[in-house]
């Protein structure tokens, strides 16, 4: 300090802490190793490094179970955003649940006392999470991306996902260079084991994710003619089938409406809904209007960004010399937008809709939203490794009333659908949001304006 220079202690590390009369300096390096060097000098790498193989500590789970449960109580006490707990009596509450712990019997049950504890507190984002819980080693079964059929006593592909195609890092099995199966093709073997349509064919995957395994394929339920691929099968199949959703449904709205309405899909309002949205929204500009589908959203943040860019009024027109004439702003649909909401669309999934409404954006149709507008941070770790959360932060209006938490968005237009609709293909709501769109296009007051046919005559001036 004196000389005031900048000098390398140690590098490549995860993490320190300075021991509390300053002298020692314990640290976190590469692949998890610990060490404890003075805090004067310059030590060198691998300098004290600690042997941990070796390290037996004694644990008393009830000791652990008791204290935790003491810290989870002062958590919520001292995070939560309401002083006065919601008018409940926390004090009463520890009590109350406290007799419980001398029957806890497994960490999962402290879990179970914690989120019973917590439900009393009535709020969202209430979460409790991990701790010191036996690890259960799985074989994971790998999947194709298809949906299967038995016809002919053998399996056949009804359905084969694509992932469209615009995502590297989107994997779909059947469609890769080489193997092109598709739907209508029968499944004859995995790695040369015959499959017949008795057989449950998941359990001819078991331990196969991320592993090359041989297919025999055919377009008739029959060996002569058939043909092997070799293809490598995923763990999960679930942004497969939401991408072949999101796309099926965007399609649909395009024919519905002649190619006049743009629909975008909002998964969440983290970063994956601003990829979503900057990638379907900015692709459709030349659309006369928008259906925005929030249902299933995850939350993550207020997507005020979003907002933002639907809600840009037409300042002007600029007319070049070739070519159609462009707008500032540049990039925006000015025609009618509807959004689409259901029940398990949350948090930022609350915040959005609702502010659609307070900027009066459009109509809301489907199902009122869940309800869960209030904000968490950060917190302490247990001392097991586990976590809970207390709401730190809580939403009012600008008329200083409390307002969604528990209550969630209500729509302009309220939708169900039934189960009988999922199977038959149908989407009662994305089919009103459409009605919806087309009949405001017919009343709308904005309409594009062309490049006037008298150009200015200032040279005579």
């Amino acid at each position: 300090m004196k000389d005031r220079k900048d000098e390398v202690y140690l590098s490549d590390l995860k993490g320190y802490a300075l021991s509390a009369d300053g002298k020692k300096i314990l640290y976190l390096g590469p692949k998890d190793s610990y060490g404890i060097v003075e805090a004067a000098g310059k030590p060198a790498a691998g300098d004290g490094k600690l042997t941990l193989t070796a390290l037996d500590a004694y644990i008393d789970p009830r000791h652990e179970w008791q204290q935790m449960f003491n810290e989870v109580w002062r958590l919520e006490r001292d995070y939560f955003y309401d002083p006065k707990m919601h008018g409940l009596d926390w004090a009463a509450t520890k009590k109350k649940y406290a007799v419980f712990l001398p029957h806890v019997a497994h960490r999962a049950d402290l879990n179970y006392l914690f989120a019973e504890m917590m439900g009393e507190m009535v709020v969202g984002h209430n979460y409790v999470n991990g701790g010191d819980l036996p690890a259960l080693t799985a074989s994971p079964v790998g999947l194709l991306g298809a949906d299967y059929e038995v016809v002919d006593d053998h399996y056949r592909f009804k359905k084969v996902f694509n992932g469209e195609s615009f995502n590297p890092g989107l994997r779909a099995p059947l469609t890769g260079p080489g193997v092109s199966v598709a739907a209508g093709d029968y499944l004859l073997a995995v790695n040369n084991r015959p499959l017949k349509g008795t057989d449950n064919v998941y359990s001819f995957f078991e331990n196969t994710v991320g592993k090359q395994i041989t297919l025999t394929v055919n377009d008739k339920p029959t060996l002569r003619g058939a043909r092997e691929v070799t293809v490598v099968p995923v763990a999960s199949e679930a942004t497969l089938r939401r991408i072949a959703w999101v796309e099926g449904n965007r399609r649909k709205v395009d024919e519905l409406t002649g190619g006049r309405v743009a629909y975008v899909y909002l998964p969440n309002t983290s970063s994956e809904g601003y990829e979503f949205f900057n990638r379907y929204y900015f692709s459709q500009l030349d659309k006369e209007a928008v259906i925005i589908d929030e249902r299933f959203n995850g939350g993550g943040f207020v997507a005020d960004y979003i907002l933002d860019l639907l809600n840009r009024p037409l300042l002007s027109y600029w007319a070049p010399r070739e070519g159609k004439a462009f707008t500032s702003p540049g990039a925006s649909i000015y025609g009618p937008k509807v959004m689409l909401v259901n029940e398990f669309a949350g948090s930022g999934g609350d915040a959005l809709p609702a502010f659609f409404r307070r900027r009066s954006l459009g109509t809301i149709v489907g199902k009122r939203t869940w309800g869960g507008l209030v904000g968490i941070s950060g917190y302490p770790v247990l001392m097991d490794g586990g976590t809970v959360t207390s709401p730190s932060f809580a939403i009012y209006s600008p008329e200083g009333k409390w307002e969604i938490e528990n209550e969630g968005v209500a729509p302009d237009i309220e939708v169900d659908i039934l189960p009988n609709a999922t199977q038959n293909g149908a989407d009662p709501q994305l089919g009103k949001a459409v009605e919806v769109i087309m009949a405001d296009l017919k009343k709308q007051t904005f309409k594009a304006v062309p490049i006037p046919t008298q150009y200015p005559e200032r040279g005579k001036e």
